[in-house]
């Protein structure tokens, strides 16, 4: 896979908001699947499932100790691509609300 391939896979794994929740999260550190479902108020089967995409892309560690399987973030980068997009985000609202009260002014 080449660098081009590898980052899309990347933004794929963190381009949904039940994985941003997740991300948020383990900018804390490590949480327990137990811990990380509740926290973002999904399933637990739903939760694994987005942990499962996150680790497959790299962007996340898996512990397991005894029964209990932790996950914390691979790179610190991603917390500073999610800042960035939210930024972008944040931006792009600001210029879609302005578009839309110019319409609406007499």
């Amino acid at each position: 896979m080449n660098t081009l391939e590898y980052s899309s896979e990347v933004l794929k794994a963190i381009a949904q908001p039940t994985r941003l929740k997740i991300i948020q999260l383990l900018q804390d550190g490590e949480h327990c699947v137990c811990e990380i479902f509740p926290a973002i108020g999904h399933e637990q089967s739903n939760t694994s499932r987005h942990l499962q995409t996150m680790l497959k892309s790299g962007i996340l560690n898996q512990r397991k100790d005894g029964l209990k399987i932790y996950y914390s973030l691979r790179y610190p980068e991603v917390l500073e691509m999610v800042r960035l997009a939210g930024q972008i985000a944040a931006h792009e609202a600001t210029q879609r609300a302005a578009q839309f009260n110019r319409k609406d002014a007499p």
